[in-house]
């Protein structure tokens, strides 16, 4: 297992990251431990989830993954082993998270309590990577990466700075419950803005941005792939399969039993007019080469030079070998040219 190195830090954490948003919804707790099992048996130190997880989020589910972790790295006492990541969730209309029953804030109470909630479900004293889940601020995310909507929450009053939040993650570091900080869903200005905070204020430096990235959205290659190159802020790129859809079990419509958009149908952001056709033509790259389409999809991700770890999620040991197996393949330049040609042609249909 290659490891690479997060941001300055100094530390470096294995190239494949273990993503976790499955257990406690689709995968039990048994499931959920075997999976962590394998992939440690596998080089795999490196376990990211949310407080919010299981996905799709509810409040009958809200934490469930967290303990899930934390029953595991209790059985097994393996937490000086894993590097493990948590998110807090942004603003939202999610009201179910927090005691008092508010909608998600990134502002300083609801930090300090979304913190303790973490470290007491994953039974530890400290997270090593403590991620803001999507921004406070209107921006550029989630189904709409591209484009900016300064309308959106525009009467909400209540944004808290990227200042009082590197305050609040400052405390953090400070009293040792957080070692490093991270974004996700987030955009090349939010970055920098945040870099800039910390330059100023003498505080925590983000050392990584956790963005979909994948066969048909290269976006982060636009901007935030100059950030990394500047400011040594990687990618931790999830959704490297775009949700299971460059496998190919989706296309043109068709729903398998058991699959995660058969069940919750929410992946409409890779359902976008054009996918199917990139599907079709990197399963045909895919094919020219001799390797499935979960192959070709997760290794180009591991092959961008500003990935520092991509997130792979399984509900089954078999789609996890898949994935992992996945990892450690090289493309040749020659696939690698296809795969651009094809890019060239499609774009990114599915941001």
């Amino acid at each position: 297992m290659q490891h690479r190195p997060l941001g300055r830090t100094g530390v470096s954490v294995s190239a494949v990251c273990l993503g976790t948003m499955t257990f406690g919804q689709q995968n039990t707790e048994a499931e959920g431990h075997a999976q962590m099992d394998y992939a440690v048996s596998r080089g795999v130190t490196f376990f990211d989830t949310a407080e919010m997880y299981a996905v799709p989020p509810k409040p009958e589910t809200y934490g469930a993954t967290e303990k899930i972790i934390g029953s595991w790295l209790k059985a097994r006492g393996k937490r000086d082993d894993i590097f493990l990541a948590t998110k807090i969730a942004g603003a939202g209309a999610m009201d179910w998270m927090r005691p008092d029953k508010a909608p998600s804030r990134l502002n300083r109470q609801q930090m300090t309590i979304a913190l303790e909630q973490s470290l007491t479900r994953l039974g530890t004293d400290h997270v090593d990577l403590y991620q803001l889940h999507w921004p406070e601020r209107p921006a550029p995310f989630g189904a709409n990466p591209t484009r900016f909507d300064p309308t959106i929450w525009a009467d909400r009053g209540d944004e808290t700075s990227i200042a009082e939040q590197l305050d609040v993650l400052d405390g953090f570091v400070k009293a040792g419950k957080v070692r490093f900080i991270g974004l996700s869903n987030e955009s090349a200005w939010g970055t920098m803005s945040f870099l800039k905070e910390s330059e100023i204020g003498a505080k925590p430096r983000v050392q990584s941005v956790q963005n979909a990235y994948h066969l048909m959205n290269r976006t982060f290659e636009t901007a935030l792939a100059e950030v990394w190159m500047r400011e040594q802020v990687g990618l931790l790129a999830y959704s490297p399969l775009a949700q299971g859809f460059l496998t190919g079990k989706y296309l043109d419509g068709a729903r398998p039993p058991g699959a995660r958009v058969t069940l919750f149908n929410r992946q409409q952001r890779y359902e976008k007019p054009g996918s199917n056709e990139a599907v079709k033509d990197y399963l045909q790259v895919a094919r020219e080469a001799g390797i499935d389409g979960a192959t070709l999809a997760i290794a180009f991700v591991m092959s961008r030079p500003f990935v520092t770890s991509t997130i792979i999620g399984a509900t089954s040991m078999e789609q996890l070998k898949i994935a992992i197996d996945a990892g450690e393949t090289v493309l040749s330049e020659d696939v690698l040219a296809k795969v651009d040609a094809v890019h060239q042609m499609r774009g990114n249909p599915a941001p």
